[in-house]
């Protein structure tokens, strides 16, 4: 078994063992006529300030703190977790009372958005993989202008080259715009194919008035073209998972700011 597949096992096995063995010593102290409260609570605010870290962890990603892909299993282990430990502790799924359901929607709205950080975490990085091409987001702008830099330099050179103009009219009436920005971003989004079909259609209806010298101008165009829509591809589902972050962060935040409310609160009523 692969260390990743051992991983992939071990942590989630490790929540779920942890989090019955909380039950079983919350249920004990009831049966004892003790409060399990102090002890749910405390462990969902542990696993707030342990959840908080991947955060940090993605801050420090120069520094040797362990894998990427394991810090997400335990942050999704954990976040699981927490949502198991928060049932435990209110012992109901909504709860009595407005900031109390203040801060069970604060809770329920990172859970949703972290199981769908989680999907998008899983889904997009392999597919970009895949497509050989390494761009950040920032860069985006700065490769499409090299891209359609290289694409007029080559058209113009085939253009003085072979005597003919097809290729270049070609490109200026329908290729010029999507050289220029980002195409096709939703179907990206989806993970869709509509880019490289427009591509392959666009070359093969200017081939054939091509002579042989020309085609072979286009081919190169043609690879240009193609990178450009991966390129495409890198600026949405990045930008997708930029979007989930931004989204994520302040509910995380919002959430963890009414739970120390939330603490001050009882600890206060109890003196």
């Amino acid at each position: 078994m692969s260390s990743a597949a051992r991983r992939s096992l071990v942590i989630p096995v490790a929540a779920v063992v942890a989090t019955t063995a909380l039950a079983f010593a919350a249920a004990r102290l009831e049966r004892g006529l003790g409060d399990p409260a102090p002890l749910t609570g405390w462990a969902l605010a542990g696993l707030f300030v342990f959840l908080s870290a991947f955060n940090a962890r993605k801050r420090l990603a120069a520094l040797p703190v362990g894998k990427a892909s394991t810090w997400l299993a335990l942050h999704a282990a954990g976040g699981a977790a927490a949502l198991a430990v928060y049932w435990l502790h209110t012992r109901s799924v909504w709860p009595e009372g407005s900031f109390e359901r203040a801060l069970a929607g604060a809770f329920y709205a990172v859970s949703i958005s972290g199981i769908g950080g989680y999907v998008l975490q899983r889904y997009y990085p392999p597919l970009l993989s895949a497509t050989g091409v390494e761009v950040i987001l920032e860069r985006v702008p700065e490769e499409t202008a090299r891209l359609r830099e290289r694409a007029e330099a080559l058209v113009l050179d085939c253009t003085a080259r072979t005597r003919s103009d097809v290729l270049a009219r070609h490109y200026a009436e329908n290729l010029d715009w999507f050289m220029r920005r980002p195409r096709n971003v939703f179907d990206h989004c989806l993970a869709g194919r509509a880019g490289r079909q427009w591509v392959r259609h666009q070359t093969a209806a200017v081939r054939r008035y091509l002579a042989e010298d020309e085609r072979r101008y286009l081919d190169k165009l043609a690879r240009l073209l193609y990178h450009k829509n991966d390129v495409d591809f890198h600026y949405a589902a990045q930008t997708v998972m930029k979007g989930w972050l931004l989204l994520h962060v302040p509910l995380a935040a919002a959430a963890a700011v009414l739970a120390v409310w939330h603490i001050i609160l009882v600890h206060a009523y109890a003196l």
